[in-house]
């Protein structure tokens, strides 16, 4: 018998990734490719969106040929994708209107600072769940509506289309202006306890609504892709984060995972019942084993793995991630350096847009090595932030943390946030968790799994990361990060 697979597209911050996953929920093959990042002014972030997709169909294509598979095997496409990422298109023609402004975009701060001057974040936060920020796709529809020539009148005209990066590929593979529960609450403009668009945010912003798709569960077939002739149904749809979530099977309310990424997110499963946050964290629609929207309880990190591209990349310090593990050790300590990666301000609990990168602490006995340490220590630091945030949302103390994404394959890394958080950290066998959370929920809808309990079988823990280190010296390191971070906010 021929065998079967689910492919999975994970549209990340720096690239496309594509997968093909097995009944056993095992990766048999996988295409990587970067994508281009614009940088138009001082923290303004852009993508553009033809990009994007040249980069998911040269994935899709490589990654079934170097399998030696045809399309026909393949029963079902899920999608993951980086959040808030916010793409206008004409519905006409298909082209973008303008590049995509990525999440990590600072453009609309003042009109954030605006709106929270005339009493609008309350408003934001009693329906979305999230804080009046520039992070989120709100404000930048609003600000591509008001500076592309002509793109209020041709919206209002029924003309423009509006997606986050799941809606642009589910156009480009079906036809269909379709988003999910998850990436709907990261626009600003959706109503998570009425499960709605919100006619009232939308109206204070200058949305016309009918640019917004229709908004699905994450696990159903919203069409189908045709290649070379197959007919394969597009059937799961998550955030990454959401994504990252229900592939580490956190299904329970209280059960967590942190994805290290490009930005470091933290999700506990919050069930039916929604908490919000006293202590700078979100709240936001996840998905249960069907697909259903369930509420999760998000601190959001911005910038995490990019920190470490920014070594490779800017700095030249680094040929490649990989090297920054042992160079870590080799400095034997962090010998006072702190690194706060506010490149693009800071997000929760802190919520400051203006703050700014700050290294502290060198002398001239600092070198490459300290600051590649204080780089991936600053991950651990800004996830522990997030951890006491949400232990004292949750009233709980957290016990176990379940980790995924690219940076979790760092030994150190893992061992340092064991310590400074004083938490066992739980590693996966597979780390591609992000990827195999939209596979899952794509072959649960077409069926290629019965339920969930066909998945548990295939989860497998690597290492289990204990804390060894004493309380003073904790204390000491988180004095010294605290102060670091005031700095940051104080430029």
């Amino acid at each position: 018998m021929t065998e079967k697979y689910i492919l999975s597209i994970d549209q990340g911050t720096t690239g496309t990734t594509v997968l093909l996953i097995n009944h056993a929920g095992q990766i048999v093959q996988k295409s990587y490719r970067e994508i281009r990042q614009i940088y138009p002014k001082a923290s303004w972030v852009e993508h553009c969106a033809v990009d994007i997709w040249e980069s998911v169909e040269f994935c899709i294509r490589d990654c079934v040929k170097s399998a030696h598979i045809e399309f026909s095997q393949i029963v079902g496409i899920g999608i993951t994708n980086q959040r808030e990422t916010t793409i206008l298109w004409d519905k006409n023609t298909g082209e973008p209107v303008h590049n995509a402004i990525v999440w990590q975009c600072r453009r609309t701060a003042a009109m954030c600072d605006n709106l929270k001057k005339d009493g609008f974040a309350e408003i934001v936060r009693s329906k979305t769940g999230l804080v009046l920020d520039a992070y989120f796709s709100g404000t930048k529809i609003a600000w591509m509506l008001e500076n592309v020539a002509d793109l209020r009148e041709r919206a209002e005209n029924g003309d423009i289309l509006f997606g986050t990066v799941d809606s642009w590929l589910i156009w480009k593979l079906t036809g269909a202006h379709i988003t999910d529960f998850s990436n709907a609450s990261r626009t600003m403009i959706y109503d998570i306890f009425e499960k709605k668009w919100d006619s009232e945010l939308c109206e204070k912003l200058g949305i016309s609504m009918q640019i917004l798709p229709e908004v699905k569960k994450s696990s159903e077939v919203y069409g189908t892709a045709n290649f070379d002739g197959s007919e394969i149904p597009v059937c799961g749809n998550a955030g990454d984060q959401q994504s990252a979530l229900f592939g580490q099977m956190a299904w329970q309310p209280g059960e967590m995972k942190n994805t290290y990424g490009t930005g470091c997110f933290l999700l506990m499963n919050a069930g039916n019942s929604p908490i919000l946050s006293e202590n700078g964290l979100l709240t936001t629609l996840a998905c249960d084993e069907n697909g259903e929207p369930i509420y999760a309880l998000e601190g959001s990190v911005f910038i995490a793995g990019a920190a470490v591209q920014w070594l490779r990349d800017e700095l030249q310090i680094i040929k490649n991630a990989s090297e920054t593990e042992q160079m870590a050790l080799d400095a034997g300590g962090n010998n006072g350096v702190y690194f706060v990666p506010a490149f693009v301000g800071l997000g929760a609990p802190h919520w400051n847009m203006n703050a700014r990168g700050t290294i502290t602490g060198l002398t001239r006995g600092a070198n490459r090595n300290h600051l590649v340490r204080a780089t991936l220590e600053s991950l651990a630091y800004q996830t522990d932030d997030v951890i006491s945030a949400m232990e004292n949302d949750a009233d709980l103390k957290i016990a176990d943390l379940k980790v995924d994404g690219g940076a979790a394959a760092n030994n150190f890394l893992m061992q340092f946030q064991a310590d400074i958080s004083d938490i066992r950290v739980i590693r996966p066998k597979q780390i591609e968790t992000t990827a195999l959370g939209a596979a899952f929920l794509a072959g649960l809808a077409c069926e290629f799994w019965t339920s969930a309990d066909d998945l548990k079988k295939s989860a497998q823990i690597d290492k289990v990361f204990q804390p060894k280190m004493n309380r003073d010296e904790r204390k000491s390191l988180k004095k010294g990060w605290n102060e670091a971070v005031k700095k940051a906010k104080d430029l």
